[in-house]
């Protein structure tokens, strides 16, 4: 059904049935949910071109994906992210437009996608500490929202981020109150604020039980499960081995759990294990009881969140930059236990 049948359908104009689909205040209250209604009822889908000639928006979000050999954005992770945030941009009639580019095209990317009027607002992706991106989106001016934070840009801007400090913090006193002193922790990229504020969040915890943290056991890293691996390898050689890991992904957790395996000892009693979950749909923590204890955030919600905040953005020009932060929910599996004594 179109625009023009469902007004016939109502006894309407088009024009006001178009106002009422699109929550213009001077259509009554009444008049809008009978036609809610039966645009729900008759599977009614409005034309995005011509919304996009009626309000003078290209009625379509940007994201720009670097292509290069470090491969943070390029992983299932992203995959669940986009998910939710189609979900959104569905629900209020945008497009998703995705633009591959290599790493140092990113400039030109956004510049086009301005000079195309193709988009009316842009995503931006794993934000570094010093994210270049950012004042380049604000000199151009084009609405955009961060799947994350800078810590060194103190502009205001939009963003959705994880309180990653307080989960990696609360997860290091777990294991801490467990009796563990010796914690390695398996970080992401410290280039990626994400995980620079994971490892705060780790030191922070350790700090304040008076246990200085070993440099020796910190590891920054691609994300991967061969990552996870070669770590648990690599400390268990270590004469004063850890008893515990803290891990930046539930993917390079299944190394570290393998290499565990491999070596004979027994996950949540020789060695304890926590990650971060992003709860993705194809790859769960487990059924009843997680496999993993773990600090865990869904990233396809994230998706949805910020797709709407970037909405309400571009729907009010002119209103100041929107933040959420969301607090991962510390879940325990069965990959931690009290430390083992050892002589």
């Amino acid at each position: 059904m179109n625009l023009k049948q469902l007004s016939a359908h109502l006894g309407l104009s088009q024009t006001t049935v178009s106002r009422a689909l699109n929550g213009y205040p001077e259509v009554s209250e009444d008049t809008r949910k009978r036609v809610m209604q039966a645009a729900e009822q008759h599977n009614y889908r409005p034309n995005t071109r011509a919304k996009a000639l009626a309000t003078g928006r290209a009625m379509a979000i940007g994201h720009v994906i670097p292509l290069s050999s470090q491969h943070e954005m390029m992983n299932p992770i992203f995959g669940d992210f986009i998910s939710g945030a189609g979900e959104s941009y569905s629900q209020a009639g945008y497009d998703m437009v995705l633009s591959l580019v290599a790493d140092q095209e990113q400039s030109r990317a956004y510049h086009e996608m301005v000079a195309k009027r193709n988009v009316d607002g842009i995503v931006l992706h794993a934000p570094k500490m010093q994210d270049a991106r950012i004042p380049l989106l604000q000199e151009i001016g084009l609405p955009f929202a961060v799947h994350g934070r800078a810590t060194d840009i103190s502009t205001p801007y939009s963003w959705l981020d994880v309180n990653n400090t307080s989960a990696f913090q609360r997860a290091t006193d777990f294991l801490l109150d467990l009796g563990h002193r010796r914690i390695c922790l398996v970080n992401g990229q410290e280039s990626m604020d994400f995980a620079f504020r994971r490892r705060r969040g780790y030191e922070a915890a350790l700090k304040a039980r008076g246990i200085p943290p070993d440099p020796g056991l910190m590891f920054a890293g691609e994300m991967t499960e061969v990552y996870g691996y070669s770590t648990v390898r690599r400390t268990q050689s270590l004469e004063d081995p850890p008893t515990a890991y803290l891990v930046s992904s539930i993917i390079a957790a299944f190394g570290v759990r393998r290499a565990i395996e491999e070596a004979g000892l027994t996950l949540g009693r020789e060695i304890s294990v926590i990650t971060h979950d992003d709860d993705l749909s194809y790859l769960r923590n487990g059924s009843d009881v997680p496999v993993f204890t773990a600090t865990r955030s869904s990233v396809r919600e994230a998706g949805r969140k910020l797709a709407q905040l970037l909405i309400t953005q571009i729907e009010t020009p002119g209103s100041p930059p929107l933040t959420e932060l969301l607090e991962a929910e510390l879940t325990v599996g069965r990959s931690t236990g009290p430390a083992p004594n050892r002589i």
